[in-house]
């Protein structure tokens, strides 16, 4: 089990789910690698070009952001992401835990419209990301 019991970890969902904030996103790390105790390490209002630059290799990360999409000049639309980060150099361990880990971590940053699992930069493109968020939120012209 992940253990999301942090304050800030609430503190700083809300500020994301908040359109008057600034904040677009927020990172989970967990505090060691034998630790199951997750820590909010950082925000930002970077969007998905500056979260990508903060998971790293070596480590799990959980990751929630909301992205600003339009489908035509008339309408902007804004929907919200958890992301899993899975680093090619995580341990086997962290990766086994990660399932069960997940799901705790789920019931906290509850409200979003689709899941990305990621393990590398090119699952965090952004074009794919947002057709995504389009078909699950009803409102996707695209004929694919």
């Amino acid at each position: 089990m992940a253990d999301v019991s942090s304050p800030d970890i609430k503190d700083a969902y809300e500020k994301v789910r908040n359109d008057k904030d600034d904040t677009t996103w927020l990172l989970l790390d967990f505090e060691g690698d034998k630790s199951d105790k997750l820590a909010l390490t950082e925000t930002g209002t970077g969007g998905l070009d500056e979260l990508k630059t903060k998971f790293q290799d070596q480590r799990a990360s959980f990751a929630y952001i909301r992205v600003k999409y339009s489908n035509d000049a008339e309408s902007v639309r804004e929907k919200f992401a958890l992301i899993t980060w899975i680093g090619p150099e995580v341990k086997v361990m962290r990766k086994a835990k990660l399932s069960v880990q997940s799901a705790d971590v789920k019931k906290v940053l509850a409200a979003y419209s689709i899941d990305v699992a990621a393990s590398s930069q090119d699952d965090l493109a952004e074009e794919p990301i947002v057709k995504r968020l389009r078909q699950a939120g009803g409102a996707s012209y695209d004929r694919a």
